[in-house]
Parts: C-alpha cells; structure tokens; sequence
C-alpha cells in the first residue's frame, strides 16, 4: 500500500500497529544477544522464546486490521533473520562452543545462510495460493530457531555436558539449518481445524502447557523439540534422498 504525499502525515495508528509488534520482537531478538554476551543465557533463551511466540502476531493483526502491506512483510523477514537466524546460533556458540571454536562458528554460519535462504524462498513464494496455508516447506525459521536451541535446553536440564556439549551443538545446527532448507513438507497452524473434543481438548491442554511452562520450562522445550522432530521423521523417510530438492 502506498500513500500519497499529502497523506503521509495521516497514518493511522492502527496501521503502524503489526510493524511496532515486528519491531518489539525484533529488539527482543537483539537483547537475547546482548544477554548472551555477558552470559546470562537463561535470560537470553528466554526473550528469544518470547520473540517468537509474538513472531505470528504482527502477521494476524494486519490481516484482522487490514493493514498488510510489502513493507510490513520485509520488515517481518528481517526480524525473523536476526530473532532466528543469527540470534540461536549465537547463543549456542557462546553457551556451548566458547570463543575460540573455529569449526563450531563454521556450522554457526551454515545454520544463519540456511535460516536466510529459508526466508528468502518464503518471500518469493508467500504470494502464490495456498502458501502456508496447508503446509510449509521446510522448517520455519521460528520452529527453526527452538529446535537449534535443544542443546541449550538439554544442558539447562543437566542432560548434556562435557566434552560432548560442543560437538553435538555444532552438528545439530547443521542439521536444523538443512531442515529449513529442505523440502519437506510441515506443519502449518493455519490448516489445524478443530471441532467438538478438539476444541475440548484444546483449551485442556492449554492449561496443561501454561502449568509445565512456569514449572518445567525446559523438559517442556525438550519435548516440544522431540515431538516435532517425531513429527518430521515420516516425511523424512517420505522423500529420503530428496531431502533439498
């Protein structure tokens, strides 16, 4: 949507609404990094868990508002890249890999392009019927960014450490940056439909979710995690060698 010259002084606030939303999010994304620097990590992985539980806000309140437009959605795509892109794999580095870990700030690289090629394939095709609205392909960059975040999560809960600790973190952000590259189909929110017990079942298990977030916040992520890998195992299998293509 474009604006006249002599409108552009009557913006409506409920317009600039979704990208303030963005831009919240985004400067979470920032912070977790800056908490990671002078490691406090559990506070990092926290506002980097709240940035993406907003990420789909902004999107839902242009659409409710009807105030989509090109630069509300580039916005989007460049806080996604650094809240998930850049944001998980420097967190990872600095918890699990140090400062001196040349191979392990190789995979770091590799997850951020993969995160920036899954974002960019998204935005050439967000366009076309359809795009998102029954799957995606490959894993979104928000989904993307918890599940890089496992190692995290395994070593908060005393499961992981040691020597193994970098290794496994390293290779992991490899293999979560090839998920989001690839061309598997996954699940989207927008093709979830619930009646009857659904709905029942749904509302239940909320509060199930908000008891084990404020009790166990980690072995919740730990099974988050699992559950959705669980979920890409049968497409995984599905198309086999033609994982990125």
């Amino acid at each position: 949507m474009s604006l006249e010259p002599q409108d552009r002084e009557k913006l409506p606030f409920l317009f600039l609404l979704p990208n303030l939303v963005t831009l919240a999010g985004m400067c979470l994304g920032l912070t977790a990094i800056r908490f990671a620097m002078v490691g406090k990590f559990e506070m990092a992985v926290t506002l980097l868990l709240i940035s993406a539980a907003i990420d789909g806000l902004d999107g839902l309140i242009a659409r409710r508002l009807k105030a989509t437009s090109e630069f509300g959605a580039e916005l989007d795509s460049l806080s996604d890249f650094l809240c998930f892109g850049v944001a998980p794999g420097v967190l990872v580095y600095r918890f699990a890999m140090g400062e001196g870990n040349a191979l392990g700030w190789i995979f770091v690289l590799i997850y951020a392009a993969s995160a920036c090629l899954r974002l960019a394939r998204f935005n050439v095709t967000r366009s076309e019927d359809g795009a998102g609205k029954t799957h995606f392909t490959g894993v979104p960059a928000p989904a993307g960014a918890i599940l890089a975040l496992l190692p995290m999560f395994l070593a908060f809960e005393g499961w992981l450490a040691g020597p193994v600790l970098p290794v496994f973190s390293a290779v992991w952000l490899g293999v979560v940056g090839m998920l989001m590259i690839s061309r598997l189909h996954t699940f989207s929110p927008k093709s979830l439909k619930l009646r009857g017990i659904g709905v029942v079942g749904m509302l239940l298990g909320t509060v199930m979710v908000m008891g084990l977030i404020v009790t166990k916040l980690w072995l919740f992520l730990i099974v988050v995690d699992l559950l959705y890998v669980a979920v890409l195992l049968p497409e995984i299998w599905r198309v086999r060698g033609r994982i990125l293509r």
